[in-house]
């Protein structure tokens, strides 16, 4: 039997699956690019429950994917002159199952329903997944450094995908 992928859009009280998704996902993926003590200040300033439920009250639209009613990945985006997407992660142990896939073709129905002719993206330029992007159809437009506090900063390429 193939695995069920579901995309259900996320509200206010979903955000500690969210938070707990972000834990899972930065934890593995973002320690060996950023450094644990970068990724403990990211995941408390952009991605906990408080700040998920922040983004949401100002106008995100976070989106969970459930692979067979296991909550496995999760994304966010604004709209603005195209779709931003601000997240875009799905578990290690879940990826290769279409979930990034089914994931994106919803970020782009969205798009359609609000008559946006791009996505746009920022990602680390040493984040192992610009290939995934790249597969995706998203081109580097811009690079782009942004200072986020704590002494931090993020060294990103700015992506687009027209529509």
């Amino acid at each position: 039997m193939a695995d069920i992928i579901q995309i259900k859009q996320a509200g206010p009280c979903d955000a500690a699956v969210i938070e707990t998704l972000a834990e899972q996902v930065w934890a593995q993926h973002y320690t060996p690019i950023i450094g644990k003590a970068q990724v403990d200040y990211m995941l408390a300033k952009f991605q906990s429950e408080r700040a998920i439920k922040a983004d949401i009250e100002t106008g995100y639209i976070y989106t969970i994917a459930y692979l067979d009613d296991v909550a496995c990945g999760y994304s966010a985006v604004k709209i603005d002159r195209g779709v931003f997407l601000s997240k875009f992660y799905v578990l290690q142990r879940e990826r290769g199952k279409g979930i990034g896939k089914t994931l994106m073709d919803n970020i782009i129905a969205i798009a359609g329903q609000h008559k946006r002719p791009r996505i746009w993206l920022t990602c680390n330029k040493h984040n192992p997944s610009l290939s995934v992007y790249k597969k995706m159809n998203f081109i580097i437009i811009d690079e782009v450094v942004t200072d986020i506090g704590g002494g931090y900063v993020m060294d990103d390429y700015v992506l687009e995908k027209k529509l």
